[in-house]
């Protein structure tokens, strides 16, 4: 096994050699130990951006887990969750993760943006089955005792080629989920202190958060073309407990993002391109996975637009992106959410109230520290009487209950 030097404490990178339950084997270019260090530290995590969308048959390695070999480019880093349970499991970065995620992921709170990437698991299933949501950007897989959940960007025929290599077929199904039983419908209200997280955190965490923070309410990140992190934590069963426990949601969708080209995902997320049928889209998307976590009709999805710079063509396909969005969910009985930078889809939407579908409801972000929900950017007449979120800090690490988290934190007044 060959490691290198971190540069965050909160990621563990790692190349293994040939061992069991799993293996690494190199193609025409094998990795030696020099060579895994020099992989590891050019430039992570931005390698995974650089690195070339195909690769040639020459640069390839064979990774096999529980019996099943997939061949992927040479330059991905291969992590082993059983080695490393803390290691975030995250779809912004050429990555395989082989074994389960840990219950206590230890993710940034800001990831966003999707590329090619693979999460293989253990599971009991025997039978080849392949579903896609082309939405969400996701193939999910079983085979003879390895669940995978397959990421892909701008390169679909990647991960296709991957899945092919390992006997999986890509002729997929789209995904339909059956709708879970419907938490109440006061489980997107609530008034005072939450946080929002990137990975569903475990029941302990939650439970531990209950008792010794301020919070109340967690904003959770249900899908999205532009969801980083995966969420093993995240099922209808989980939202359950966690309502009759006395938790209060805020169901996000990090879909299309604004720009590729600059703004928060700095290049690593799908932007909008036709922005009213991908606002319709993602809005169906949205509501299919709500309602399979038991948020049913009546309950706000807030579209997660980061921020980006305003004006011309991208302010153009934002609101329109925005109008399809909210269009489509009243049409599907859930209500609409937007969040995004006061300086940016804020003053964007209060500029053009009068011209678009405004979201029902407001979740801004100004990290200015003060906990309330009136900000001078936002009209008292736009989102007035419980119809507001604010992230007032962003990029904190908090510990309650002896379990630390990355959090950013927000003042919510939602009715």
């Amino acid at each position: 096994m060959f490691t290198a030097p971190l540069s965050s404490p909160t990621e563990e990178r790692v190349i293994h050699a040939a061992r069991s339950p799993l293996s690494r084997r190199g193609g025409a270019r094998a990795l030696t130990a020099l060579a895994a260090v020099a992989v590891l530290a050019a430039g992570w995590p931005g390698a995974a951006r650089s690195a070339p969308r195909t690769a040639e048959p020459d640069d390839t390695t064979q990774v096999t887990y529980r019996g099943h070999e997939f061949t992927v480019p040479d330059s991905w880093q291969i992590v082993d969750l059983a080695r490393n349970p803390l290691a975030c499991v995250r779809f912004d970065r050429h990555a395989v993760y082989l074994g389960a995620p840990g219950d206590r992921q230890d993710c940034p709170a800001r990831l966003r943006g999707r590329t090619e990437a693979l999460l293989v698991e253990p599971t009991s299933a025997a039978v080849n089955a392949v579903t896609e949501n082309r939405t969400a950007g996701t193939y999910r897989a079983t085979a003879d005792r390895i669940a995978v959940t397959a990421a892909y960007g701008e390169d679909r025929t990647a991960i296709q080629r991957i899945l092919r290599s390992a006997g999986l077929p890509v002729a997929a199904t789209q995904t339909e989920q059956a709708a879970a039983e419907p938490v109440p419908a006061d489980a997107t209200s609530f008034r005072g202190e939450g946080f929002d997280a990137c990975t569903a955190p475990s029941q302990s965490a939650m439970n531990a958060w209950r008792d010794a923070s301020q919070y109340g309410a967690i904003g959770v990140y249900i899908g999205g073309l532009n969801r980083a992190c995966a969420q093993p934590n995240l099922t209808a069963a989980w939202v359950r407990t966690q309502y009759a426990n006395g938790w209060r949601f805020f169901p996000l969708y990090v879909g299309r993002q604004p720009s590729a080209d600059g703004g928060s995902c700095g290049g690593g997320c799908a932007s909008i391109t036709d922005p009213v049928p991908q606002g319709t889209a993602a809005a169906d998307d949205a509501a299919k996975q709500a309602a399979a976590l038991g948020l049913g009709k009546g309950s706000v999805i807030y579209n997660d637009l980061e921020h980006y710079p305003r004006g011309g063509t991208v302010t153009a396909r934002v609101l329109a992106y925005v109008d399809a969005y909210t269009e489509r969910l009243h049409q599907l009985g859930y209500r609409s959410g937007a969040y995004g930078s006061v300086s940016s889809l804020v003053a964007d939407l209060v500029a053009n109230a009068k011209t678009i579908t405004l979201p029902d409801v407001i979740h801004f972000a100004r990290w200015n520290g003060e906990s309330t929900t009136t900000d001078p950017s936002i009209p008292a007449d736009l989102w007035p009487g419980s119809r507001r979120i604010h992230q007032y800090v962003g990029d904190t690490t908090e510990t309650h209950g002896g379990v630390k988290i990355s959090i950013d934190r927000n003042r919510l007044d939602v009715d």
